[in-house]
């Protein structure tokens, strides 16, 4: 709303942002992909897919939803009325922000999306070290079995810990991304939800200035005299986006507790750290106002040398 015109009608200009089609979902080398991913990234896959579609969704919404404001405004022009003409054009106003607050919610739900996909890549790459271990594990029982002397036992056992190590390091990661996943997800449900109960709250105030008292045949109706209380409604609506404030509690995290490892400086001699937040100052997981630009980065990821999840695109 920060530098909004207080009108929202349309210049008699024929081009509207409904008449823009959306995106349609087509067949592509993604889908694929997806066949062809383990069973638990490709679960993932298809949340992350769904997630896109209800992000366009959001999308289509927030378009809608600004051409209705245009549409409202133009209505209220045409009656002729000076009281609804200023109504309807300061209610299409806080409509049009309204549908801007939608898109600014599909934008954070992108960033929730983009963590999903680094948890699917997480693991994508680890189920051949899944497979590995499980197959190392059968070999072990069988070599107890038939040869419980074997020096070969010593060997797999090592193997096996190098695999477990490798599955550790992703369940971590897992859980990590998890928490930031649905952090970001959250807040920017909150946000939205907040920010839209706010400038509905004004528009009732715009509402009550509209005077519906009947007027008997002969009568004439009074001139709307709160022109200046409308036009003060809006600077109290965009001067309260401007001092929106989260208003929820941060998440908080132990991942940077663990080390590259993975083990807890309990383990390892260190002194315990405080938990981090998720969200909070110790994560670029916090949400902004809209007049900010946000830059979402992951948080810390724990990971050993030599495993790095592999990089697909969604």
């Amino acid at each position: 709303m920060m530098n909004r015109s207080l009108s929202v009608r349309s210049k008699k200009s024929h081009d509207s942002p409904a008449e823009k089609s959306a995106p349609k979902h087509r067949f592509t080398m993604a889908s694929l992909r997806g066949i062809q991913q383990p069973e638990l990234s490709k679960k993932l896959f298809k949340i992350i897919k769904s997630e896109n579609h209800a992000i366009g969704a959001y999308e289509s919404a927030s378009r809608e939803r600004i051409s209705i404001a245009s549409q409202i405004s133009d209505w209220g022009e045409a009656t002729g009325d000076d009281s609804i003409s200023d109504i309807s054009d300061k209610i299409g106003v806080l409509l049009s922000e309204i549908g801007e607050q939608e898109d600014l919610f599909a934008q954070n739900l992108e960033d929730y999306r983009s963590v999903l996909k680094q948890i699917r890549n997480t693991e994508s790459s680890v189920q051949p070290s899944r497979d590995n271990k499980a197959k190392i594990t059968d070999e072990i029982q069988k070599l107890k079995y038939k040869e419980p002397q074997s020096t070969k036992l010593v060997q797999l056992e090592q193997e096996l810990v190098r695999a477990e190590a490798q599955n550790l390091v992703a369940e971590a990661q897992t859980r990590q991304k998890l928490k930031e996943a649905y952090d970001l997800h959250s807040a920017a449900v909150i946000e939205r939800g907040e920010k839209q109960i706010l400038l509905a709250r004004h528009m009732r105030r715009l509402v009550q200035l509209l005077d519906d008292t009947p007027v008997v045949p002969g009568d004439v109706r009074p001139a709307f005299e709160h022109s200046a209380q409308a036009r003060q409604v809006l600077n109290d609506a965009e001067e309260d986006l401007r001092e929106w404030q989260p208003s929820f509690d941060p998440i908080p995290s132990s991942a940077t507790e663990m080390g590259s490892n993975l083990m807890p400086p309990s383990a390892t001699g260190g002194s315990t750290a405080e938990p981090s937040v998720v969200g909070g100052e110790d994560a670029p997981a916090q949400l902004e106002s809209p007049q900010e630009k946000r830059e979402i980065s992951g948080s810390t990821a724990v990971q050993s040398e030599g495993y790095q999840p592999q990089q697909q695109q969604q």
